[in-house]
């Protein structure tokens, strides 16, 4: 199993439109990736180590998948729509991780 990582960094001048995000972009990203998609998960940053500093990141997102292979084989084919909506909700750049689940 693997989770797919998208880590939006933390910037001060940084837009992203979480309404828009969890209402428009999740729900179309999970349309387009099913049936290989297995879960997701969505986080909003809101500190840093110590209580009160800014986040590392904004947003988190990650993507449940049987192997980066099964990953590919749903993305890659409607990867220009996804990554063409991003504009709409934020001008972060993500940045972009795989990670093979060891527990949980």
């Amino acid at each position: 199993m693997i989770n797919v990582s998208i880590l939006y960094p933390y910037s001060a001048t940084a837009r992203f439109d979480f309404d828009y995000y969890l209402q428009q972009h999740m729900p179309l990203a999970s349309k387009l990736l099913a049936p290989a998609l297995l879960d997701m998960r969505v986080e909003k940053g809101i500190s840093g180590s110590q209580p009160g500093s800014s986040p590392n990141f904004t947003a988190l997102c990650q993507l449940q998948f049987e192997s980066v292979e099964s990953f590919l084989a749903a993305f890659m084919p409607i990867a220009g729509q996804l990554q063409g909506d991003i504009a709409n909700f934020t001008d972060i750049t993500p940045q972009i991780q795989f990670s093979e689940i060891l527990l949980g």
